[in-house]
């Protein structure tokens, strides 16, 4: 017989049956001296006895294990794996392969079959933390962080886009829009989703762009009311009742910009084998059940079950807040310019004089929702051209009419008198 591999435990063993069989031992005192009952050192006695040294040894030694992965799993899975998910993680690895190919695997074995054949890229490592993390606030609802990703979300399939998202300080739930570039509109979007969903928060936290600050100086309404110079998002904020707190770096915001790169890892994939290359099928996605699951799985409990989010106000309502207020000149014909565009507005019973009025022009993108005038909103239809010019009579100045002509005693209508005579 040749050399049998045995660990430790099974070479105590050896050596206190061959002491039980060269008679200095009992069977008892080998038990208490293997720390084992009675009966299972019997049990081993008998074996030792029947089949020698080798009885002492797992019977599992040598043999498969009967929960090995077959290795046409692993073959399927890495021929997969380099045709579909070529830069996938080990952890987004694993979830596809269980619900879109049925191979449900641990993620440390994914791992271990990226190394062993070559594909994995090793972990990432983290920098050291240098400063202390703020602590989650403590309700839900109580601050919700805003920020906008210009990336290529689409890997080509279409110019770069910008995606908004929002998502809570203290539970770490999201809410995520696609559009061309951050701009107001973009930010009253996501917003507004936001609201349909959860409510009005207590305070919004962005950075500062421009599009939540500004350098201007307060207009005579605002330093009249004691308010200072507002950008359009602050002012549909303010009016909701909602606080605009500005962050001083992009450190300070921390959450919604991790969330941001999990975004660009994980979303940007899912686009791909989708298939997707349009905006609109984009916020589709983002709007279904794979998003809600998404956001799911990131999210925590809050450390108090508060929600500090308040109801919302009608749809029609909260779309006009969150809108773009611009004010215009009411021209003679009551007509203004807005956007390059020419609006006939019409004269109600409390507002007869429109003619250099000053007008509020409510808008959403490039749609106008209302024209305003105090707190009273006036018809209005859109000209498909700019207005023709009333042409002057006479040679007087453009606009002011004919040249007026003196009246018959007039000293212009007398001769010419030398003085002195």
């Amino acid at each position: 017989m040749g050399n049998i591999l045995m660990s430790k435990k099974e070479r105590r063993r050896l050596e206190a049956f061959s002491r039980v069989g060269s008679g200095e031992w009992t069977v008892r005192l080998a038990s208490l001296s293997l720390d084992l009952s009675y009966r299972q050192t019997k049990r081993l006695w008998s074996r030792y006895r029947l089949d020698g040294d080798v009885g002492l040894t797992h019977r599992g030694r040598g043999r498969s294990s009967e929960r090995r992965i077959a290795e046409s799993t692993r073959a399927k899975a890495l021929a997969l794996i380099r045709e579909k998910y070529p830069d996938f993680g080990p952890t987004l690895l694993t979830e596809h392969l269980s619900k879109s190919e049925g191979i449900s695997v641990s993620v440390s074995t994914v791992r271990r079959w990226l190394a062993s054949s070559g594909l994995s890229t090793g972990r990432r490592r983290r920098s050291a933390k240098h400063r202390t993390r703020r602590s989650r606030k403590e309700h839900f609802g109580e601050l919700v962080q805003l920020d906008g990703s210009r990336h290529d979300w689409f890997e080509g399939r279409r110019d770069w886009a910008c995606l908004m998202v929002m998502i809570d300080d203290a539970t770490s739930r999201q809410v995520a829009r696609f559009h061309e570039v951050e701009s107001t509109s973009s930010s009253m979007d996501v917003f507004e989703a936001w609201v349909a969903a959860y409510g009005l928060p207590a305070e919004v936290y962005p950075d500062r762009h421009s599009i939540y600050r500004t350098d201007r100086e307060a207009t005579v309404e605002e330093a009249l009311s004691g308010r200072e110079a507002q950008t359009q998002f602050g002012r549909a904020l303010e009016s909701l009742g909602v606080r605009l707190r500005l962050a001083g770096s992009p450190q300070a915001k921390g959450r919604v910009e991790r969330m941001n790169g999990t975004l660009q890892d994980r979303l940007v994939k899912e686009l791909r084998l989708r298939g997707i290359s349009t905006l609109e099928a984009a916020n589709e996605l983002l709007s279904s059940d794979w998003f809600s699951e998404f956001s799911e799985r990131f999210s925590q409990s809050p450390a108090k079950s508060a929600d500090l989010h308040r109801p919302a106000p009608s749809a029609s309502k909260l779309r006009k807040v969150l809108s773009t207020w611009e004010t215009r000149t009411v021209g003679r014909d009551a007509v203004i310019r807005w956007s390059n565009r020419w609006f006939q507005l019409s004269r109600s019973k409390s507002v007869v004089k429109l003619s250099g009025r000053k007008v509020t022009v409510v808008s959403r993108g490039e749609q106008v929702l209302s024209i305003r005038v105090g707190e009273g909103e006036l018809g209005f239809t859109e000209l498909a051209s700019a207005p023709a010019k009333k042409e002057s009579k006479g040679r007087g100045p453009k606009g002011v009419g004919p040249t007026p002509k003196p009246g018959k005693g007039h000293p212009w209508r007398k001769g010419f008198v030398e003085p002195g005579r």
